[in-house]
């Protein structure tokens, strides 16, 4: 899955992208509500961990103007308010769960795992390009001779690719799929990645198309 963290606190937000990204999950990083907002409005993650309180605005405001405009991703909120009120609040501006810092990552994986089940039940949770199968909530590929041993960020490339559904993806954008949005990391490695992965799909009737300047494309072989 593609996850959006937006979370002020560096660190914290350090750590649950690593702990997302070792199982095997994309990460988007924002740390303004504002930009967080914006962002929102035109991404199409699948998941969203939001913290509450965040400069510029506040995690609340961003979930309230992303139930009006009918934006229904699986929202976790974070905060540093333990009332019961407050959980209240935010159950009502339209969350779907609820976790108090401090928290231990174990719990949030339990968290992530169980909004991602509500992810898999949305239409296109396995989608097929060429001849092979991806199924998103497992995030596994799958060939006419079963599951293919692929790398997670490969996958996560895979997966960038698959869900542009023919149109052109930037490296920038392929960056943001494998790090999350500003990571200290050159657009180079995406060729490296892409160069890997091209290999592995070529025997499934699925090619990756470099555009010079623009990016890359992916479609099933003529």
């Amino acid at each position: 899955m593609r996850i959006v963290v937006v979370e002020d606190n560096i660190s914290v937000a350090k750590g649950i992208c690593y702990h997302l990204q070792d199982l095997g999950h994309a990460v988007d990083v924002l740390h303004d509500g504002a930009e967080a907002d914006a962002f929102l409005r035109h991404d199409d993650a699948d998941l969203v961990v939001l913290d509450i309180s965040l400069p510029a605005m506040d995690g609340l405001t961003i979930l309230r103007a992303m139930r009006t405009r009918e934006d229904n991703r699986p929202v976790l909120l974070l905060t540093a308010r333990a009332e019961t009120e407050d959980k209240i609040t935010g159950l009502d501006a339209g969350a779907d769960d609820y976790l108090s810092k401090p928290f231990e990552m174990a719990e949030f994986g339990a968290r992530i795992r169980a909004l991602s089940r509500r992810v898999s039940e949305r239409p296109q949770s396995v989608m097929t390009i060429g001849t092979l199968r991806f199924d998103r909530s497992a995030r596994m590929v799958e060939g006419p001779d079963g599951p293919l041993d692929i790398p997670r960020r490969e996958v996560a490339l895979f997966e960038s690719l698959l869900m542009a559904e023919g149109r052109i993806v930037s490296k920038q954008a392929l960056l943001d799929s494998l790090y999350g949005t500003g990571a200290d990391v050159d657009e180079p490695v995406v060729e490296v990645y892409v160069s890997r992965l091209r290999k592995r799909l070529h025997p499934y009737a699925v090619q990756i198309i470099v555009k010079r300047g623009l990016g890359y494309l992916m479609q099933a072989a003529p």
